[in-house]
């Protein structure tokens, strides 16, 4: 048996229709934008609880997440496209969250990090919002009570999936507009 060459192990696929010569890169549009957006989230914690500690840890140097493209938090919603919200949220803070999160240019995400924030968690008492779904609607949820800072960067690779695979006009789409509306939101 005679050894195989380099040259007859690489497959070299002919280029599309129309495009010639090197350097040239074919893709949908969709796809150039939603890696483009899925590797430069601006997050915004909106943290009021221990679950904003784990964060913090999820921040440092030991997890580090802005390997995955979340260098940059931000605490003004005017900025943001991911809203990370973290810990107990009142019935008196709902308002608060609802007015940050349409403060939030489109597109816009949202991950509800722990038990409280996703549903209530161990307060069933008739202050505190039971899930942040109540009030804005949630793309992933991240259980624990705490969550590790590993559920949080899993959490957060789910939301960079979804920023990539979403399709650019997804947001103009009668079904979101739909979704928006049942939380009152026009």
């Amino acid at each position: 048996m005679r050894p195989v060459t380099h040259n007859e192990k690489i497959k070299v696929v002919d280029a599309p229709v129309g495009l010639t010569g090197e350097g040239f890169f074919a893709t949908k549009l969709s796809e150039a934008v939603g890696l483009a957006r899925s590797n430069s989230i601006w997050p915004l914690p909106f943290a009021t609880s221990c679950c904003g500690i784990e964060f913090m840890a999820t921040m440092a140097a030991h997890y580090d997440l802005a390997r995955f493209g979340a260098e940059r938090l931000s605490f003004s919603p005017r900025q943001c496209d991911l809203i990370m919200v973290m810990g107990t949220i009142s019935k008196k803070m709902a308002p608060v969250l609802r007015q940050v999160y349409l403060q939030m240019a489109e597109p816009r995400w949202v991950m509800a990090v722990g038990a409280c924030a996703s549903s209530g968690g161990i307060f069933d008492t008739y202050s505190v919002l039971q899930g942040i779904d109540q009030v804005i609607p949630v793309d992933v949820y991240v259980p624990g009570c705490p969550p590790r800072p590993e559920a949080i960067i899993d959490g957060f690779m789910r939301i960079q999936d979804l920023v990539k695979s979403e399709d650019i006009r997804r947001r103009e789409s009668d079904k979101y507009k739909e979704l928006l509306n049942s939380y009152g939101i026009q």
